[in-house]
């Protein structure tokens, strides 16, 4: 008989069982909170790991009193680890869709600046798909990386032209410039547009310096920028509107963003020029092949919204 038998197969699902726990002690730093994501108890986690430890015939984890991290051969393992896992996903996912349909859990992280641009992703997606459901987390550009290389995620929104991407399948959606957002009441409020120097001399709230929408906004603003004119910093788009709309504020943010968040009363945008910069955003998902269904059916999708967003003066 060709293939493998239940024993043998019975035997590499439970490998791949613990190879998810390994994973899962790299993401949480914590073997109780590892085995709480997992659903299952400490003690069967930690029995777990270390039966992986004698099938190899290393030490995989640096043990305390407390979690210490991975030893050398644990790093390793770690990363064909993050490998298996994937591809042992991707195999249920598409056996599960070739019996079912399309369905299942699709987790989605973005740049806070591209979250409002989720749901012209997430809304047809689900139309044509209604059985699947999302997660949408807001996360940084390099986290986004972080996680789809750890499978903590499926895809996700981030810049594709401002930092090293690695080893990801991307795919542009529309360009990101900037404006400046401020009462309209205010002396900014009244001109048509306004240069980034002319900006920085302004009491401004923007998003934190984890962010690369930062990082781009502070390399833009330059050397004229004083610390005393960030007057705010914040993670959060609601506690950024409502500080600008009580006219006392003004912050940078993209156009694109601007136009999804529609006509706030008493706000108006203001193009920044001198330079007009541009930076492409985009879906990135793990290089893959075949890609799972899911993740395909996300890109499909994208693709459309592409060719919506491209003949709105997305991109150019």
């Amino acid at each position: 008989m060709f293939g493998i038998g239940k024993i043998e197969a019975k035997a590499l699902v439970q490998v791949i069982d613990k190879l998810e726990f390994l994973l899962a002690l790299s993401r949480e730093g914590h073997f109780g909170r590892a085995a709480e994501a997992c659903g299952v108890t400490q003690p069967t986690l930690s029995a777990a790991i270390k039966h992986l430890e004698d099938m190899l015939g290393v030490r995989l984890v640096n043990r305390g009193s407390r979690f210490q991290g991975f030893t050398a051969e644990g790093e390793r393992v770690l990363t064909w680890a993050q490998r298996i896992v994937a591809d042992a996903r991707a195999m249920r996912r598409e056996v599960d869709g070739l019996r079912h349909g399309l369905n299942g859990h699709l987790r989605i992280a973005a740049i806070p600046t591209a979250l409002p641009i989720i749901a012209a992703l997430t809304t047809p997606f689900r139309a044509r798909h209604p059985q699947v459901r999302f997660t949408v987390l807001g996360r940084a550009s390099t986290q986004i990386l972080s996680m789809i290389e750890a499978v903590e995620i499926d895809a996700g929104l981030t810049y594709l032209d401002n930092e090293p991407l690695g080893k990801v399948k991307s795919l542009p959606l529309y360009q990101e410039d900037y404006c400046l957002i401020t009462a309209t009441k205010t002396e900014p409020g009244q001109r048509d547009h306004i240069t980034w120097s002319e900006a920085a001399a302004l009491p401004l709230c923007l998003l934190s310096r984890d962010m690369q929408n930062r990082r781009i906004i502070d390399d833009l603003l330059g050397k004229t920028l004083t610390p005393d004119k960030i007057v705010l910093e914040t993670d959060s788009l609601t506690v950024l509107l409502t500080h600008i709309q009580t006219g006392s504020w003004t912050s940078v943010m993209s156009r694109k963003l601007a136009e999804t968040l529609g006509d706030l009363p008493g706000l108006v945008s203001i193009p920044l020029v001198e330079p007009v910069v541009k930076h492409l955003i985009g879906l990135v998902a793990p290089a893959n092949e075949p890609m799972i269904p899911l993740t395909a059916a996300l890109f499909t999708e994208a693709r459309q919204l592409a060719k919506t967003l491209y003949g709105a003066g997305g991109h150019s």
